[in-house]
């Protein structure tokens, strides 16, 4: 069986203080309450014989309502890949964007909601986004993805 891969952008902005990162919190309840360790690189699955960057712009237009491309400064940098505990490698672009994040307009997904109720309920893949100072993205993002947050930083302030 083929290894889960995951394609993302992390979009950077810069600012006098450092730059900041974008990352999207996950909708839906069973992500409500969760703030450290709770929010992402805008990411989603490659499909069969789909190009790793083709997806990540797909699922940051997707997540966040809006594409990438028109805010590009300069070309995407490949990271280091990243495979999280739970076995799927995650492929990320950083990526110098400084967007308006006002318009967030993200797709839906549907689960049984409440458990066991029989019950449908539609919620947004993503219920919000912001940029971030380093320290606090680190805080932020999931810990299978800090690596790649960490090389990031790196490249950036190398």
């Amino acid at each position: 069986m083929a290894r889960e891969t995951s394609a993302g952008v992390l979009a950077y902005r810069r600012r006098d203080a450092g730059p900041e990162f974008l990352l999207a919190h996950p909708g839906g309840p069973y992500w409500a309450k969760k703030d450290e360790a709770g929010w992402s690189i805008p990411k989603g699955l490659v499909d069969d014989g789909e190009a790793s960057w083709a997806a990540a712009q797909r699922e940051f237009a997707e997540e966040l309502g809006q594409p990438i491309t028109p805010f590009l400064e300069g070309e995407p940098a490949p990271l280091t890949p990243c495979l999280t505990s739970g076995g799927k490698l995650v492929l990320a672009w950083l990526v110098e964007a400084d967007l308006d994040l006002t318009a967030l307009k993200s797709n839906e997904f549907e689960i049984e909601w409440p458990p066991r109720s029989g019950r449908r309920a539609s919620f947004p893949e993503v219920d919000r986004a912001g940029y971030f100072d380093a320290p606090t993205a680190l805080w932020k993002i999931h810990k299978g993805q800090r690596p790649i947050l960490a090389e990031a930083i790196s490249r950036i302030n190398a």
